[in-house]
């Protein structure tokens, strides 16, 4: 039996060059090994500070476009939302509740104003009494016309007798049968029916005016009282509240059968078809906001674009509020007061130096940036340019290629090299 292959072992001697090779082979290793330990302890002795490489963020520099933007919160809002007003001191009756749906036209409130409702009566009245006039002056005036022709007739039927008893005289005056100061006091009697005609006409004339000017006057003042009383039945109806336009009720202003004084407001109106988004706006990106500057808004998974429609100008705890408008057709499923991300995009600039923004653009003041080489953050300055959500511009300080920490510079405590261990 064979136990094991111990009898099958033979022992085979070293060569002496063998020997040699192997000893050279350790020793070299030993000296790499040295010096590369003497350079880390070198570069470790000449560091300020050591990090390790976990609990910081490089990036590297390099070209490309830089897009200028500012990251802002809003919510939707109604383009549209028009507040109803009360036209006077009046009691109102509610008739919808906050939250309905409405349509345009459709009766909201109705107010009861017996102020209103008397002047209404009082300028129907006053209309209703004018038309009675008019058509009084209508008659009065046919009556005066018929009047001024008759006397007008009849002057001209006495001028036409005197004018014929003349012809008479003339025919027998020269054969002597009538005495000559017949025949005269007949031409006398014709002159003055003549002028008496002419005078009678020109007065019909005179009259046919002076009626005609009156009656305009009184249709005239009818007219007016006519616009006096739309005006009061314009006032009446807008007693009765509609809706300029479909949406729902946002907020009531008062309560039902509430008295409210004139110019006060009654509800809040909706317009859910035409949305915006109202963003606030850091007081730092103010100067370089514009109308009509494009946008990204996010609404939950979808990102749609908008342009940027209004502007506040005032400032309010360092806000600025602006609106932004949809482009093309609205998004779909959209609520009141729904918050949603935008960013704003002010600037474009291609071909930069730039890097990956992190926290060093804020611990170093954009004036310092730690630039790795062969293990070694050394504080480096650097000019920093536009910057945006995701990017910052590198003026000077740094190249294409080069490395930056972006984030975990806090723990360097300023030093001016820094060691990062693996």
């Amino acid at each position: 039996m064979i136990r094991d292959t111990s009898a099958q072992d033979a022992v085979i001697a070293s060569h002496p060059a063998s020997k040699f090779k192997k000893r050279a082979f350790v020793i070299g290793g030993a000296i790499a090994l040295a010096a590369v330990g003497a350079m880390l302890l070198s570069a470790y002795r000449s560091s300020d500070e050591t990090v390790n490489a976990a609990r910081i963020r490089i990036a590297e520099v390099g070209r490309g476009t830089l897009v200028r933007d500012a990251a802002v919160n809003g919510r939707v809002v109604a383009a549209v939302s028009p507040t109803l007003f009360s036209t006077a001191s009046a009691t109102v009756s509610l008739k919808v509740q906050a939250g309905d749906t409405v349509k345009k036209g459709q009766v909201l409130a109705v107010l009861t104003s017996p102020d209103l409702a008397d002047a209404l009566k009082r300028e129907q009245t006053a209309y209703e009494q004018l038309q009675a006039e008019v058509a009084r002056q209508e008659i009065l005036s046919r009556k005066q016309k018929l009047l001024a022709q008759k006397e007008a007739d009849t002057a001209e039927i006495e001028r036409l007798s005197a004018q014929r008893t003349l012809e008479r005289y003339q025919s027998v005056a020269n054969e002597g049968v009538i005495a000559k100061i017949d025949y005269q006091k007949a031409k006398d009697a014709l002159n003055s029916a003549e002028i008496r005609a002419r005078h009678a006409a020109s007065a019909a004339a005179l009259e046919k005016d002076d009626v005609a000017l009156a009656l305009k006057t009184k249709t005239s003042q009818l007219q007016t009282q006519k616009l006096s009383l739309a005006e009061a039945q314009r006032r009446v109806d807008e007693l009765t509240v509609r809706a300029p336009v479909d949406g729902f009720i946002g907020t009531l202003n008062v309560q039902d059968r509430a008295v409210v004084p004139a110019n006060a407001p009654l509800m809040t109106l909706v317009d859910l078809s035409r949305l915006e988004v109202e963003v606030e706006v850091p007081e730092t990106f103010a100067a370089d906001l514009g109308i009509g500057m494009n946008a990204e808004i996010t609404i939950g998974n979808a990102t749609v674009k908008g342009k940027l429609s209004a502007l506040s100008p005032e400032v309010v705890k360092n806000i600025v509020l602006a609106r932004v408008r949809f482009e093309g057709k609205q998004p779909e499923g959209l609520r009141q007061s729904q918050r949603v991300s935008a960013r704003l995009l002010i600037e474009e600039k291609p071909n930069v130096v730039m890097v990956a923004r992190g926290p060093f653009v804020e611990s170093e003041g954009g004036r310092f940036a730690y630039l790795v080489k062969d293990g070694i953050a050394v504080r480096t300055p650097v000019q920093i340019g536009a910057t945006s959500i995701s990017s910052v511009e590198i003026l000077s300080g740094a190249r294409p290629g080069d490395k930056i920490v972006i984030s975990g510079t806090d723990t360097f405590k300023n030093a001016q090299r820094v060691a990062i261990n693996n």
